[in-house]
């Protein structure tokens, strides 16, 4: 059984660029009297109040979509980020296949070059999975950045997709690099986001549990201890 560990704080992301092809999204410079840009920061407020039970809930008379929308591109940074920490320690040669343990492999599949599921390396995988949720980031009639434009029926499907995807970095990481995190002083870090992420998913219905297998047990005792704080 891992031992993960529980050491939450609120931190600062910085979204630098890691040395792999994957990259920080920055989404179109923020209107400041759009929506999203208000929804943005409110995020980090309540982020900064200490509380990320309270940071996930829908604020009052928003828009639903747009709160996904905002959300799922931090999530992005936030996962890239901590991943860009690793990618020194996880290669084609150390990682030969995107497992969490050996219970669980995660083969990649997408509607373009792979079209049945495809065992990849760890880091392969990961870039051609950040590659994929930026594609959507910079498609217009899925994450319409203009003012009046309206989010695709199904954006809430494709969140969800998205969502079960992402955790798959986290589970690699605590699986398979959280000695070099914690030696890199980031083990606070990575427990908040992924505390963080377990919450909004929850809150919003976007992930099942199932889908957190080989991190299951360790989110039930997070959560729990969460509950006495």
């Amino acid at each position: 059984m891992y031992n993960f560990g529980f050491l939450y704080k609120i931190p600062t992301y910085e979204f630098a660029r890691n040395s792999r092809s994957i990259k920080a999204y920055k989404a179109s410079p923020a209107r400041h009297g759009s929506s999203q840009f208000q929804l943005r920061q409110y995020a980090e407020s309540t982020l900064g109040s200490g509380s990320l039970r309270q940071a996930v809930l829908l604020p009052e008379g928003e828009d639903m979509n747009e709160w996904l929308a905002v959300n799922t591109v931090d999530f992005y940074n936030q996962i890239n980020m901590l991943y860009g920490t690793v990618t020194e320690f996880c290669s084609p040669q150390t990682c030969p296949e995107m497992k969490a343990t050996d219970e669980y492999e995660y083969l990649w599949q997408d509607s373009d070059k792979f079209k049945r599921p495809t065992k990849l390396s760890a880091p392969d995988y990961i870039e051609h999975l950040m590659n994929w949720v930026q594609a959507y980031f910079e498609n217009e009639s899925v994450f319409p950045s203009k003012i009046g434009v309206p989010f695709p029926s199904d954006f809430p499907h494709i969140i969800r997709t998205v969502f079960k995807r992402l955790f798959r970095v986290y589970a690699h990481i605590y699986c398979h690099h959280f000695e070099v995190i914690t030696q890199l002083g980031m083990q606070p870090h990575l427990n908040t986001s992924l505390k963080h992420f377990v919450y909004f998913a929850k809150e919003f219905d976007l992930i099942e549990r199932d889908d957190l297998g080989p991190l299951n047990d360790f989110i039930d005792r997070m959560l729990a201890e969460g509950k006495n704080k």
